[in-house]
Formats: C-alpha cells, sequence, structure tokens
C-alpha cells in the first residue's frame, strides 16, 4: 500500500478538504485527487463522499482511518530506527514549549543542545499546556516542555518526566485596589478582574480548581496564555493573577494568598511507544543533568 496515498487520505480525512488537504501536504488539490483516487482504486472501495465543498469519510473510510495511522507511525519509527544506527546526533527536532519556559528555563539548555550538535536543527513551536499534548499525541512534535498535568488526567500513551517547580504567587500592581486590604480573601479576589491564562491550561485548572471548592467564581475576562503579558497587564492595575515567584520584582505588589499553595510542575513529555530520534534522546540527556 502507497504510503504517499495513505498520507493524502489522512489530511483530507482531517481537513474535510481535498484543496485544505493539499496546502497541508504542499502539492496541488489535482495531485491529492490522483493519490485518492489511486487509492480507492487499489482498495476497490470509496474512501470518501464527495459533496459541493466538501468531503466526509464513507464507512469503508472510517475503518481504514485507525490502520492509515498505525501504518504511517510505524513506516516513520522503522525509519527513524535505522537512521539512528549511525549513532550521529543531526536532522530535524520538533519540540513545542510555552513561552514561559521559552523565556526562562529553555535558554541554557539549547545553548548546550546547538553547541555538542551542531548538526541538529529544531524547529520550536509555542503553544499551551493542551495543545502541547495533542501535538505530541497527534505526532506533530516529538517533544514538549510544557506544564504537567497533576491530576492523573494524563493519557496512557504520554511519557513524562518532571522537572522543575513553580511556586505561584499572588499579585497585583502597586495602585490596585486590593493593595489597601490587610488581608485578601478568595472572595475578595472573585469579586474584581483576575488576568489568566487560556481556561483550557492546566494553570489556569489549577487556580479555577481552589475557587470551584470555595463554592466561588473566577472573574477572568481577558485571558492570555503569555505570563509575560499577564504580568504588564497586572502592573498597570487591569487586574491580579497567580504568577510564578521567579517573576516577582518591584512592578508588583504581592498579596497574602488566602488559601492553599499552588504549585505548577514543569516538565516534558513525549510519545512512550514512539521511536526518538537521536536528537531528542541527547536533548533529554541534556535535560536531565539540570
Amino acid at each position: 500500500m502507497d504510503t504517499q496515498g495513505l498520507k493524502a487520505f489522512l489530511a483530507v480525512a482531517e481537513q474535510q478538504s481535498f484543496s485544505a488537504a493539499g496546502e497541508q501536504l504542499h502539492l496541488t488539490q489535482s495531485a491529492v485527487s490522483k493519490r485518492i483516487q489511486q487509492l480507492e482504486q487499489q482498495l476497490n472501495t470509496l474512501l470518501f463522499d464527495r459533496h459541493n465543498r466538501t468531503v466526509s469519510l464513507t464507512e469503508a473510510g472510517f475503518s481504514l482511518l485507525p490502520k492509515a495511522r498505525q501504518i504511517l507511525d510505524l513506516v516513520a519509527d522503522t525509519e527513524l530506527q535505522l537512521m539512528n544506527l549511525d549513532g550521529e546526533v543531526s536532522g530535524l527536532l520538533s519540540m513545542a514549549t510555552s513561552h514561559h519556559i521559552g523565556l526562562h528555563r529553555l535558554p541554557p539548555v539549547l545553548r548546550q543542545f546547538t553547541a555538542r550538535y551542531p548538526h541538529a536543527q529544531l524547529n520550536l513551536s509555542f503553544m499551551g499546556s493542551e495543545r502541547a499534548y495533542q501535538a505530541v499525541s497527534m505526532r506533530q512534535v516529538e517533544l514538549a516542555l510544557t506544564t504537567l498535568d497533576q491530576d492523573h488526567e494524563i493519557p496512557e500513551i504520554i511519557e513524562t518526566m518532571p522537572l522543575w517547580q513553580d511556586e505561584m504567587i499572588c499579585v497585583c500592581g502597586p495602585d490596585h485596589p486590593l493593595t489597601g486590604k490587610n488581608k485578601v480573601s478568595l472572595a475578595d479576589l472573585a469579586e474584581v478582574p483576575a488576568i489568566l491564562p487560556q481556561p483550557d491550561t492546566i494553570t489556569f485548572k489549577l487556580i479555577d480548581q481552589v475557587f470551584t471548592r470555595n463554592g466561588l467564581l473566577l472573574n477572568a475576562p481577558m485571558p492570555t496564555n503569555f505570563l509575560e503579558t499577564i504580568k504588564m497587564m497586572v502592573s498597570v492595575g487591569i487586574g491580579w493573577s497567580l504568577l510564578p515567584a521567579s517573576m516577582l520584582d518591584k512592578q508588583l505588589h504581592q498579596l497574602d494568598w488566602p488559601a492553599e499553595p499552588v504549585t505548577r510542575q514543569l516538565g516534558l513529555i513525549h510519545l512512550k511507544k514512539r521511536t526518538l530520534s537521536n536528537a531528542a534522546s541527547a536533548l533529554i540527556g541534556i535535560l536531565k543533568q539540570e
């Protein structure tokens, strides 16, 4: 079975469009259509129902979908195992990271990596925790440095390696009304805007759980995943937030957090059953020394 045809099949299934699949694969729409037609002829069955502007999987297409992923994963892992035999650390390493880790944790690691392995290339993507887990699961990236889920919700296919702990502190701007209170309660915090990451991030969930357990709702009207942006918005008095203790400076006023401490675990994730490239293994080796 032609792997190029299977790649085209997966792309069309994901995009529900021949033209969008072509953009993803850097092919023309007609080239994608031809590969699908050849695959359908080989299998002697229709894989897609064609509509005016979209396509949908037939019953045969739904049946092929998981098998196609398994076949392509097996081919990719086999090719990588053979490439790894020479022991050379080279090639492209696709990795995801959060902005905070990328700015505050990753630079010394990447400095060592690029100095030791000049023939390896990094393709670095910045994304939130939920998206990072998806990217690893879908093999869009080989490794991800992100906030680890501490509530045992990590998929079984994901391997985790804890690396750093972030103690989170409650902060507001020096001129924020909360600075005038001798003791701030969770109810006080719930009444004023909070500047927090997106609700689908692990950091947001850790904070939201505290308020939910106390029967309160967070007021977070302007979520953003970039902690440096959150810090700026807090420093000018737009709202309060919980930020890593390492970000505290004179632009922020620390408040006594009126609940159990919030600590987030940062670390590495990758697929358990995926063969890692020599470049990925080398980077993991450096991270373990941190």
